[in-house]
């Protein structure tokens, strides 16, 4: 990147504490150029704005795929940087052919969904803080590996599934074992498509695909007691079986993401037993950590020291998770999981959740705090 001139970013504005590490007195500084940081919603992140203000960075979050239909018009992008996990809404082949320098925040919260998915569970079944049950997590990532964590020093049993793992102590058991062997069942895979096909949403095709992993034949297989739980993606699950499921079992399901998000319909909303707006990683720790992660991944793209910390932002934490497990009718005070089931709820209109209302619960989440260990 030219040094001599003037730096233009546009970012997703739900990308937490954006000025205090994008501003002029952080990447400016270091940099010795002027920083101009432009913030839009992700959604209105398009090609004809890019076209116009040819930004040479892009800051964004899961809402914005990232593509040629993005980029075709706009020759001055060099970096892009999304402050989430999940890589499914870029094509980074083609990011490749373009050289523009590609880094996700791998890892950002994975504290923060493993201990939704904790919450959701003991919300739902308290007597599993006694009890040594079977937890099956399919996708052993640094989500799904953060999770057996904690179910291990729960003293629960783990099945684990993930095909593109060796086998470990937790990579222990096959799909099908998983499923029909486990109390809880809880989603941590990528959004994959077949290889050689153009599902939507979907950049790189997998021999192990994703797309409606859970459908009719997987739901088969799951006993009806057996509790499911997606925090990863909508997708991953065929939405249109999973209802008629819950009919047919009455199966506890917890989904935070939806196949068909931001909309999401009444009829299936009514069938959940916890719904929440894609914020299971929504929390102060794991937001910053992805801001933290893009911000020094661009520092190395300029050469430059990185100056900004997220220890420097962070209030105090007295959450511990010591204390949760001595005192676990503590746990709403920890999260209220339930409140953010009853605020998705109120949101219905006329027999659906909007898009528009989806996305301002997001935007203006309270960010709620990680258990420290």
């Amino acid at each position: 990147m030219d040094t001599t001139t003037p730096i233009t970013i546009i970012a997703d504005s739900n990308i937490a504490s954006l000025d205090e590490f994008f501003n002029a007195s952080t990447l400016g500084q270091v940099t010795g150029q002027t920083v101009n940081i432009i913030t839009v919603a992700g959604r209105d992140i398009n090609a004809d704005l890019l076209a116009e203000l040819q930004p040479e960075i892009l800051l964004i979050r899961s809402v914005t795929p990232v593509g040629e239909a993005l980029l075709a018009a706009n020759k001055s992008v060099r970096f892009v940087g999304s402050a989430t996990i999940g890589t499914d809404h870029v094509d980074q082949e083609y990011l490749m052919t373009r050289q523009i320098t590609f880094a996700n925040a791998a890892g950002c919260s994975k504290h923060s969904v493993a201990q939704y998915v904790l919450t959701a569970i003991l919300t739902l079944r308290p007597q599993y803080w006694q009890q040594s049950i079977t937890l099956g997590i399919i996708g052993l990532g640094n989500i799904g590996s953060s999770l057996a964590d904690y179910a291990s020093d729960l003293g629960w049993q783990v099945l684990g599934y993930d095909p593109l793992l060796p086998p470990s102590d937790i990579n222990n058991a096959s799909l099908e074992q998983v499923l029909s062997q486990g109390d809880v069942v809880s989603l941590h895979v990528p959004l994959t498509s077949h290889k050689n096909t153009d599902t939507q949403h979907t950049s790189n095709g997998s021999d192990y695909p994703t797309h409606h992993l859970i459908n009719a034949e997987t739901l088969a297989m799951m006993p009806a007691h057996t509790m499911l739980i997606n925090s990863a993606r909508g997708p991953v699950i065929q939405a249109s079986d999973l209802e008629a499921d819950i009919e047919r079992t009455n199966r506890q399901v917890v989904l935070d993401v939806f196949e068909h998000e931001p909309q999401i319909s009444e009829r299936l909303l009514s069938k959940l037993a916890i719904a929440t707006p894609h914020i299971a990683g929504y929390t102060v720790e794991g937001k910053l950590r992805g801001t933290q992660i893009i911000y020094d991944a661009l520092c190395e793209q300029l050469s430059v020291t990185p100056t900004q910390s997220m220890q420097t932002l962070l209030p105090l934490n007295m959450f511990l998770w010591s204390e949760l497990k001595a005192h676990p009718d503590r746990l709403s005070k920890f999260y209220d999981i339930k409140q953010d089931d009853s605020a998705l709820r109120e949101k219905v209109v006329d027999g659906q959740v909007n898009g528009a209302d989806f996305d301002q619960l997001r935007r203006d989440y309270h960010l709620r705090r990680e258990w420290q260990s």
